[in-house]
């Protein structure tokens, strides 16, 4: 079946693209166009015409990818047109109503690219991740993953334990003749490496996934201690309610930040005292257990009552911390406790902060465009190591060969170089359609 979609955003635009992918993609070309498709990779003007009535809908440009040379592996046109409204749908109805045509699914191109060899899978999850990425760091991630990243170090790992696996066999089938010496020994230690090479590759406090999904920064303090002015001023815009009444903020506020190419999400938290109601220590609880899953936080005292305010935050200070000392304009005095001035009121160190803020997140983060990006492959790197730690101890060589092929399955079910249909439902369903 040949499918089709609208492949750029929806609503007017200058231009939208429409794509079509399958073995009736060259007939919608004709169909609409009257005209045979131009050469492979070669923009064409062309009229598009309704098949049944010969009405114009629009001018546009054809491109014609043969297949397998395309980026489904089957053969595709796209219809770059006008982005009305009209136009577009259109074009659409038109395509609909051919026979051996019908809309595509989320995903559906992407899909047909695995299916045919043309991608891996993290490379097509990281398709998604192109799509969704907001910031210039999470750009860079699904493009590492998509040229490659992943799957050349899941397949590498795969490819050795292959050939342990092919040495483990020959044991196993000529153990009546003699065989050379070398080819069982360190056959035990090129395990156990790597497992540890893989161990080693996990242990990376799960980065890859929050540089993907975004990392957290909260606020602490005390009441009136300025955490919402903060967050209103990080954030460029009134997103927290600002008031001299005390527990003001009782629930998380939050607001999405850019910060050095990063996607930070920054929530501002009820304050800390000890003489709260029901309510605020409910709000208190939140904002103790967002701390505590929080890459950084942010320890706000005031400046000017630095012994009652300081003490509301000593316990959470630790080396994801950075202590701010806010409303230093109206008092500059420096405190022995390590601490950034900052001024809600001035803006003074609030440029010091975001610097400080991106500096720390560059040296915790900076090296995660190369880890695992998704739990699926987390996963799947976990029963490798587990199969290749029990085949380190096995007795039989039987039972060491089947946990060396349970690994390299585990790792091949991450790029989908094995059981790629069971994988496919759950992958692309948050694919954007026309993708």
């Amino acid at each position: 079946m040949t499918i089709f979609a609208l492949s750029s955003a929806p609503g007017r635009a200058a231009l939208a693209v429409i794509r079509v992918s399958g073995p009736a993609a060259g007939d919608a070309v004709r169909a609409l166009t009257g005209r045979d498709t131009p050469s492979p990779r070669t923009a064409a003007l062309r009229r598009i015409t309704e098949p049944e009535s010969g009405d114009l809908i629009d001018e546009a440009l054809i491109l014609w990818f043969q297949g397998p040379a395309s980026e489904t592996g089957e053969d595709m046109a796209e219809f770059q047109v006008h982005g009305g409204r009209a136009v577009v749908q259109g074009v659409l109805d038109a395509l609909a109503r051919l026979p051996g045509l019908r809309p595509a699914e989320p995903g559906e191109f992407t899909r047909r690219a695995v299916l045919n060899s043309k991608l891996d899978l993290t490379a097509a999850e990281a398709v998604a991740d192109l799509v969704e990425a907001d910031t210039s760091r999470q750009r860079d991630q699904a493009l590492a993953q998509m040229q490659g990243a992943l799957a050349l170090a899941y397949d590498g790992w795969r490819d050795r334990l292959v050939a342990l696996m092919a040495r483990l066999e020959a044991v196993i089938d000529f153990s009546d003749e003699e065989l050379p010496d070398d080819v069982t020994t360190g056959l035990m230690d090129a395990v156990g490496t790597l497992r540890t090479e893989i161990l080693a590759y996990l242990d990376d406090d799960r980065r890859g996934e929050r540089l993907r999904e975004g990392l957290h920064i909260v606020i602490l303090g005390a009441p009136n201690v300025g955490k919402s002015s903060l967050l209103n001023r990080l954030a460029r815009r009134e997103a927290a309610i600002v008031s001299s009444e005390a527990g003001t903020t009782r629930d998380v506020v939050e607001v999405t930040l850019d910060l050095a190419g990063f996607a930070v999400t920054l929530a501002d938290t009820a304050g800390l005292r000890t003489d709260a109601g029901a309510v605020e220590r409910e709000g208190m609880r939140r904002a103790l257990d967002r701390a505590r899953d929080a890459d950084l936080k942010l320890a706000l005292v005031d400046a000017a009552r630095w012994d009652k305010t300081w003490a509301a935050v000593r316990d959470q200070v630790d080396d994801s911390t950075i202590v701010v000392a806010n409303k230093s304009d109206l008092d500059p005095v420096s405190r022995e406790t390590s601490s950034l001035a900052v001024s809600c009121t001035t803006g003074e160190g609030l440029d010091d902060l975001v610097a400080l803020l991106s500096q720390r997140i560059r040296e915790s983060w900076d090296g995660a465009l190369a880890g695992p990006t998704r739990e699926r492959h987390r996963a799947g790197l976990e029963q490798a190591a587990a199969a290749l730690e029990r085949a380190q101890h096995g007795e039989e060589a039987a039972l060491v060969a089947e946990d060396l092929r349970l690994a390299a399955t585990a790792l091949g079910r991450i790029t989908g170089r094995v059981d790629v249909e069971d994988l496919l439902d759950v992958i692309f369903s948050e694919f954007c359609i026309g993708k």
